[in-house]
């Protein structure tokens, strides 16, 4: 008895023969996903962005108003600063840049823009003028329910 060497045994398993004597190679299943497979998958994906979304742009917001509130602290030293070396507050927000407590004016966050910061007078019983605190010129609440103009 001949044993079947492996040549003939993979012959034998993926070829088989044709009515006529030729020999017919038999396809191979093709690789590939299901379309339920992706369906699953692009399930399980869907579940995931739905849980870290609202993670994500909560974080977005909270970033925003921590740059606010640390711009605003930046800006207001700067003007205590001015005010306790001149004797004078800042007619604007650029005397401050020209004279170097600041290296420029920040942009509100909210705003994306330098050019919306409510300047505010110093009260009616002060003979000086100038700029006595700042505030965000932007409409909405933060997160803890403070307006943001009054931050």
């Amino acid at each position: 008895m001949v044993k079947p060497t492996m040549n003939r045994l993979i012959r034998t398993i993926w070829q088989r023969k044709a009515p006529f004597g030729e020999v017919c190679v038999q396809k191979r299943k093709p690789f590939g996903f299901t379309l339920i497979e992706l369906l699953v998958v692009m399930a399980v994906i869907a579940l995931l962005l739905s849980i870290a979304a609202p993670r994500y742009f909560s974080h977005i917001e909270r970033a925003k108003e921590n740059t606010l509130r640390q711009s605003l602290a930046v800006m207001r030293d700067a003007i205590d600063k001015y005010e306790a070396d001149r004797n004078k507050l800042p007619e604007s927000l650029d005397d401050l840049v020209h004279l170097h407590y600041l290296r420029a004016v920040p942009k509100d966050p909210f705003t994306n823009s330098s050019e919306t910061w409510q300047l505010e007078s110093p009260p009616d019983n002060s003979d000086s003028s100038g700029v006595y605190d700042i505030h965000s010129g932007a409409e909405g609440q933060a997160q803890d329910g403070i307006p943001l103009g009054e931050l």
